[in-house]
């Protein structure tokens, strides 16, 4: 099901974990690498990624982050 513009989440793939659509590239692979210093260029290469669904997993991600959180409580 796709939950953002290019991401998508299945239970059957990743275990769920949020995906560039259409692929097995979960979208904290591809901040990790960000982070870690790897080139837009090198992502790209590496996983077979468009800039487009690269782009995609930063907007998923920033919106991620700008959600306000929930609390939850554990009894």
């Amino acid at each position: 099901m796709e939950v953002f513009p290019g991401i998508s989440i299945d239970p059957g793939v990743r275990s769920g974990t949020a995906c560039i659509s259409g692929t097995r590239v979960d979208v904290a692979t591809i901040l990790g690498a960000l982070s870690a210093g790897d080139s837009v260029d090198t992502v790209d290469a590496e996983f077979a990624l468009s800039r487009d669904q690269i782009r995609a997993a930063l907007a998923y991600a920033s919106h991620v982050v700008g959600q306000p959180q929930r609390s939850v409580t554990v009894d």
